[in-house]
C-alpha cells in the first residue's frame, strides 16, 4: 500500500472521529438536561458499544475478504445515517421510547466508528516493513495520538454545538460535513488493501495465538477501567458536584482527552529502552501497575473527602499520562505479534476485546454511580486496571520463533 493511499485512509479516518466525539458529548448532555439518570445515559451508550463487539469481529473478516476500502466507505455511510436518525428525536417523547430509539441510533454509530477505525489501525501494518518495529511503534502512536487529540476536540465542538445552535441542528451539520469526507474519500481513494492472500475460513475469527489472546483480554480490562468512569460518572460529577456549565464540562474533557492524544504520540520518545516487543512488554508491565496506583490514590482521596475537585483534576492528568503510553504500547503490540496478510483479521479480534471492554465500562459506570457515586466507579477501575497488568505479565518476552509458530499454525 502505498503513502498516499494510508493519508487518505487516514484523513477520514480524522473526519469521522471529529464527528464521533462531538456527537458523543451531544447525546450525554443533551439527555442530562432532560432528567435522565446516570444508568439511563449509560443505557443510551450500552448498544454503541456492543456493536462495537460484533462489527470488529465479523468486520476483520470482511477486510480480509473484501479489502480495507469496503469497511471504510460502509462506516462512514452508516454514521451519516446514525446522525439523521438522532436528529429526529423529540423531546416530548416517553423516556421509554427515547432510550430505545437512541440507543439503536448509537447502535448504527457505533458499527460505524468500529469499521472506520479497524480500515485505519489496519492500514498502519500494510505501510510499514515486517521487521521494521521502531517506524511500527513511531507510526501506530501518531495515529493514535493523533486522534485521541481530534476526539478531544470533538468533545469540545460538541458542548459549544449543543449551546449555540441546538441539538438536531448541530447533528444535521455534522451529517453534511461527514458526508462531504464520504465523498470525497469514494473519488481519491481508487485501490483497494489489505485483502488476505488466502480466503479466510470463519473459524479463523475465534483461533487467535497465545500472545494476541492474552494481550487482547489486558486491553479488555484496560478500557473498562476507564469507562467505568469516564463515559458517565465523570461528566455527572462534573455538572452535579461542581456546577460545571456544558461548554465547561466540553472544553475539560476535550483538553484532558487532547493532552491524552499527545503523550500516546510520544510516547515512542518516552520509553527508550529499545524498540521490539521485548521492550514494550516490559513497558506495558510497568506502566500498567502504574496506572493502578494513580487510579487507587484518586479513589482513597474521594473516600476521605480530601479535596475532592483537586483531587479528581490532578488525578485525571496523572491518569492519561499512564494510561496512554499504556494503551500505546498494546496498540503496537497487536500489530507486532501478527501478521501483514491477516492483519484486519487479528487487529479486528483486538479491538472486539476493546470494545467488549468499554461495553463492561460504559454499564457499570451507570450502576455504580448510582451505588456509591464517584469513588465507587474508581474502586471498581483500579480493580480492572490489575487485572489488565496482571495479564501483561504472562506476555511473551520477545517476537521470536515461538511467537511466529503459533501464528503459522492458527492460520493454517
Amino acid at each position: 500500500m502505498g503513502v498516499r493511499s494510508y493519508m487518505l485512509v487516514t484523513a477520514a479516518y480524522w473526519g469521522f472521529t471529529l464527528t464521533d466525539g462531538a456527537l458523543r458529548m451531544l447525546v450525554l448532555l443533551h439527555f442530562h438536561t432532560l432528567g435522565y439518570s446516570s444508568l439511563d445515559l449509560a443505557f443510551l451508550f450500552l448498544l454503541y458499544e456492543f456493536m462495537g463487539v460484533v462489527t470488529n469481529l465479523f468486520g476483520g473478516w470482511i477486510g480480509s475478504r473484501f479489502g480495507l476500502r469496503v469497511t471504510l466507505f460502509a462506516g462512514l455511510s452508516i454514521q451519516v445515517v446514525a446522525l439523521i436518525m438522532l436528529s429526529l428525536v423529540q423531546p416530548d417523547w416517553a423516556v421509554a421510547l427515547s432510550v430505545a430509539y437512541v440507543m439503536v441510533a448509537q447502535a448504527l454509530s457505533g458499527i460505524a466508528k468500529d469499521l472506520t477505525k479497524m480500515s485505519s489501525k489496519s492500514a498502519v501494518k500494510l505501510l510499514v516493513q515486517e521487521d521494521n518495529h521502531s517506524l511500527l511503534f513511531k507510526w501506530v502512536a501518531m495515529l493514535t495520538g493523533s486522534k485521541n487529540a481530534l476526539k478531544g476536540l470533538g468533545f469540545l465542538l460538541g458542548g459549544v454545538l449543543l449551546g449555540q445552535l441546538g441539538f438536531a441542528p448541530s447533528l444535521w451539520l455534522m451529517a453534511a460535513a461527514l458526508a462531504a469526507v464520504l465523498i470525497g474519500s469514494m473519488l481519491a481513494l481508487k485501490h483497494d488493501m489489505g485483502k488476505s492472500k488466502d480466503k479466510v475460513k470463519f473459524k479463523q475469527l475465534f483461533a487467535k495465538s497465545r500472545a494476541i489472546n492474552i494481550l487482547s483480554a489486558a486491553r479488555m480490562f484496560l478500557f473498562a477501567s476507564r469507562d467505568v468512569w469516564f463515559v458517565v460518572a465523570l461528566p455527572v460529577f462534573l455538572a452535579e458536584s461542581l456546577g460545571w456549565s456544558f461548554s465547561g464540562i466540553g472544553a475539560f474533557l476535550a483538553a484532558w482527552v487532547i493532552g491524552y492524544g499527545g503523550i500516546q504520540a510520544i510516547a515512542p520518545k518516552l520509553l527508550r529502552k529499545g524498540n521490539g516487543p521485548e521492550a514494550a512488554v516490559h513497558a506495558a508491565q510497568l506502566w500498567g501497575f502504574l496506572l493502578a496506583a494513580v487510579t487507587g490514590s484518586i479513589a482513597l482521596a474521594l473516600q476521605f473527602e480530601f479535596h475532592p475537585a483537586v483531587a479528581v483534576l490532578g488525578g485525571l492528568a496523572l491518569f492519561a499520562v499512564a494510561f496512554a503510553v499504556n494503551s500505546a504500547v498494546h496498540s503496537y503490540l497487536i500489530l507486532a505479534y501478527t501478521d501483514s496478510d491477516k492483519v484486519a483479521l487479528n487487529v479486528g479480534f483486538y479491538y472486539m476485546a476493546n470494545a467488549i471492554g468499554r461495553l463492561l465500562g460504559t454499564l457499570l459506570s451507570g450502576v455504580m454511580y448510582m451505588v456509591g457515586g464517584l469513588p465507587a466507579c474508581l474502586w471498581v477501575s483500579t480493580g480492572l486496571v490489575l487485572a489488565a497488568a496482571g495479564l501483561t505479565l504472562l506476555l511473551p518476552a520477545s517476537h521470536g520463533s515461538n511467537v511466529n509458530a503459533e501464528l503459522a499454525t492458527v492460520e493454517s
